[in-house]
């Protein structure tokens, strides 16, 4: 991949942002309906590619048999989201005091046993279907069973990344099959996710956006009428830029994060990965990590640094760019490829995952959140859907201004969520044990562990609020 390439997919990716913004000024639909620019410059990526003019006009029309957009440019728009999901993660808590434990417990606990009750039940709700539909009518491989939490939880990525595992138990088509369920998903979390919060604010549900009085106007364009403060100069040009020296924090937070994944790999091929065939930590992802390079980097400047030498607005603006960045080049590098062997199957998996999520947003959120169950609950609504990244674009539309819990807790909990489900251990292991265990031992493990996540969301933050 050369360095021009690389360059001019980010410069494209810039001119489609900019067509995104634009069409939102001039098309009243998008602003009415909370529908960022970011989205709409994605959809105009993903129509202008490969995947729709160029599958449209194949090799009878060559100049465009690719779409707009070289292959290599898609490439490098497929790394993007891996890359940016850490910088995101990396600037989280740069700027920003620094909780205590038993603080950071009560703000993402909740959100905690909320996003573990979504995933078991996903292992719960696939088991089911398997074994009581796919298994007996379309004599489907049982470990399909894990498909949803995998593809759903654990995105393309984890699907990709789990080829070996899957064709190690003789599965190998579980590839595609999660390829296909993980665009599904987030295509579908981005639709329903706007619709819910469109919804929310309608009836409502918010605890922080409120419908425009306004049909038209600056509000509804997304412009401010008194400019505010995007951050403030911390140091003098002279020494060095602002924006220079806030990079090289969120480098060092990110290099923190690094440093910890390579000790944990190496612990790990020391320890249990030198004695089974088991591994975790070469699949873990770097973002839990970077997040947690940040809490260490900012605890540094709290105890060693008399100036506010970072500026927490600076480093939100920086974060929203990189997210931005992150949903264009995620939807326009989406793969529609539909597998036409299994295409009922594969709907019947993606129908019962979302019809899943859905009913854990609306009924079991607010049972377990004790606070601003919406915001809350949509972000974990969004990853339930596809990746981490759609749960920060939806919280982010819902709580623009970070004036709930909802992002913190969020952050909080993937330090302790992503080891485990989500493409963490569970989620490497659940295909092989369903094919060596089977439906019924995996069924009971992942039903007693959802159920038990409920009853301690409820009984420990849900219920506690309500009584208050």
């Amino acid at each position: 991949m050369s360095a021009d390439i690389a360059g001019l997919s980010f410069v494209i990716l810039g001119l489609l942002l900019l067509l995104g913004y634009w069409i939102r000024l001039k098309v009243e639909f998008f602003q009415k309906y909370f529908i960022p620019s970011s989205v709409i410059a994605g959809f105009i990526g993903l129509i202008l590619g490969p995947q729709v003019l160029g599958a449209l006009t194949g090799e009878e029309v060559p100049v465009i048999s690719n779409g707009f957009f070289p292959q290599e440019m898609v490439e490098v728009w497929k790394e993007i989201p891996g890359l940016f999901i850490t910088l995101i993660f990396a600037t989280i808590f740069l700027g920003k005091k620094i909780q205590p434990v038993k603080k950071v417990w009560e703000v993402a606990g909740p959100q905690m046993a909320f996003g573990q009750t979504i995933a078991w039940g996903q292992y719960v709700v696939g088991i089911l279907v398997v074994l009581l539909v796919l298994v007996p009518f379309f004599d489907i491989h049982p470990s399909a069973a894990a498909l949803i939490e995998i593809s759903f939880q654990g995105g393309m990525g984890t699907a990709t990344g789990l080829a070996p595992t899957f064709e190690s138990i003789g599965f190998s088509e579980a590839r595609d099959l999660g390829v296909g369920l993980a665009t599904i998903g987030l295509t579908s979390g981005l639709i329903l996710g706007i619709v819910i919060l469109n919804w929310g604010i309608k009836h409502d549900k918010t605890s922080v956006m409120e419908m425009p009085k306004e049909k038209s106007g600056l509000k509804m364009k997304g412009l401010f009428d008194n400019m505010p403060s995007a951050g403030k100069l911390t140091t003098r040009t002279s020494a060095i830029e602002t924006l220079s020296i806030h990079f090289a924090f969120i480098a060092a937070a990110i290099f923190v994060g690094f440093l910890l994944l390579e000790m944990l790999q190496v612990l790990e091929n020391n320890t249990w990965g030198a004695w089974t065939d088991f591994t975790l930590m070469e699949h873990f992802p770097l973002f839990p990590l970077a997040l947690i390079g940040s809490v260490i980097v900012q605890k540094f400047l709290d105890k060693y640094s008399d100036y506010p030498i970072i500026s927490h607005k600076l480093i939100k603006r920086i974060n929203g760019f990189a997210l931005d960045v992150m949903v264009v080049s995620a939807i326009a590098s989406l793969s529609l490829t539909v597998i036409g062997n299994y295409i009922v199957p594969f709907l019947l998996l993606a129908t019962a995952g979302v019809a899943w999520n859905l009913l854990a947003f609306f009924f079991i959120a607010r049972k377990i959140l004790p606070d601003h169950w919406f915001e809350r609950g949509i972000c974990d609504f969004g990853q339930s859907m596809g990746m981490t990244a759609l749960g920060l674009l939806l919280v982010r539309l819902a709580d623009p201004e970070n004036k709930s819990p909802a992002l913190e807790g969020f952050a909080y909990k993937q330090i302790i969520f992503e080891p485990i489900v989500g493409g963490g251990l569970f989620t490497a292991a659940s295909a092989p044990l369903i094919a060596q265990w089977g439906l019924i031992p995996v069924l009971i493990l992942t039903a007693s562990l959802g159920i038990g996540w409920f009853l301690f969301g409820y009984f420990r933050f849900g219920k506690k609020a309500n009584r208050e």
